[in-house]
């Protein structure tokens, strides 16, 4: 069986290894953890750091969706489609109230 560890272990034992105080094999006995794992670990949170440290204010615009005129457009006719539906339906179920 597979064991699965968390994200707050994973950044745990993956500090430990970059401060390097330890060797693999003494972190991986003191976490009971395969070395092998524990080198990807840290090969990831060294691959990520640079992203911490992105400034935050470009990153947010490249990440919205665009919404252009014709999406808009589309969603006001889906709108109305429905409207008009629902519109009928009341009427054949309660008679013609006024809305």
């Amino acid at each position: 069986m597979r064991k699965t560890f968390d994200g707050k272990f994973k950044s745990a034992v993956a500090l430990e290894a970059l401060k390097e105080d330890n060797t693999l094999a003494e972190i991986a006995a003191k976490y009971e953890v395969h070395p092998n794992q524990i080198s990807n670990w840290k090969n990831e949170a060294l691959s990520k750091l640079p992203e911490l440290f992105q400034d935050g204010r470009r990153k947010k615009k490249s990440d919205e969706p665009t919404i252009t005129r014709d999406d808009l457009l589309r969603e006001i006719g889906q709108l109305k489609v429905e409207n008009e539906f629902l519109k009928k339906k009341h009427r054949q179920l309660f008679g013609e109230v006024v809305i």
